[in-house]
């Protein structure tokens, strides 16, 4: 059962682990966002933006609301904003080893 729990914490942390997605997430935490104003602010093909967002969705991190032709999305809720928030002022601490970190993460940018 702890393996299971686990192996579900490490997908829902994935949802953070892309570049795209955390541009995304970084977007939406101050309001809702359309798919065009997503895809506008992280400029990206819009069928990128949406099979992010369709993880993003998948992990429990964000909804969507739709309002006649357009989806708006947003975080699921404050808790996610306030992780958001941790994760800068973690990184604000961890920074400079962060960067000198490359054993591991060889392909960060691919």
């Amino acid at each position: 059962m702890i393996a299971e729990q686990l192996n579900i914490k490490v997908k829902f942390i994935r949802g953070f682990g892309d570049k795209t997605r955390l541009q995304i997430l970084e977007y939406i935490k101050d309001g809702e966002k359309t798919v065009s104003q997503i895809v506008d602010n992280v400029q990206a093909s819009q069928s990128n933006i949406s099979q992010h967002l369709g993880c993003l969705k998948d992990c429990g991190l964000i909804i969507g609301r739709q309002d006649g032709k357009y989806v708006y999305y947003s975080l699921r809720n404050e808790k996610v904003k306030i992780l958001l928030s941790m994760f800068d002022e973690v990184f604000a601490d961890v920074q400079t080893d962060v960067a000198c970190c490359d054993r591991h993460f060889e392909n960060v940018e691919g």
